[in-house]
């Protein structure tokens, strides 16, 4: 599972280095894609054949369906992490996000995002917000035992 928020730097080729606990987690291939903040998402191929799935059996017909469908699938790209750990990001992909330099890697447990520093930042702050979060959350009582 990908866990944890750390910072590593992005080279001039657009190559971002793994951490190296994400690292063993993504041998088995994986997928950059347009987040739905503004972020990117990295998923295994796994969890990406999963969300293809589940966007394939929506209705064609549905235009939220269509947005998602250009959203994910025509900003997605396989990658994979070369020998000292990094990968690369696809030059649109980093022009959509704005960065260069730093960024902030957020694992998100079947997925990790990667974030400009600046735009982590305020993610954070929002969420550090207490008062926020307990009507934010609240309707989505994770008190019950799962199934």
């Amino acid at each position: 599972m990908f866990i944890g928020q750390f910072q590593h730097n992005l080279d001039d080729k657009g190559r971002l280095m793994i951490p190296s606990r994400f690292r063993d987690l993504l041998a088995g291939g994986a997928y950059i894609t347009q987040g739905f903040d503004k972020c990117l998402m990295v998923m295994t191929e796994t969890y990406f054949t999963q969300v293809y799935e589940r966007i394939e059996a929506m209705n064609l017909a549905d235009a939220n369906a269509r947005s998602l469908r250009r959203l994910l699938l025509s900003n997605a790209y396989p990658v994979e992490v070369d020998k000292i750990g990094r990968i690369l990001v696809p030059l649109n992909l980093r022009t959509f996000l704005q960065i260069e330099g730093e960024a902030i890697v957020a694992g998100q447990g079947a997925y990790f995002e990667v974030w400009k520093p600046a735009d982590w930042n305020v993610q954070m702050a929002q969420l550090q917000d207490t008062e926020a979060n307990s009507q934010r959350f609240a309707a989505l009582d994770l008190s019950k035992s799962i199934g």
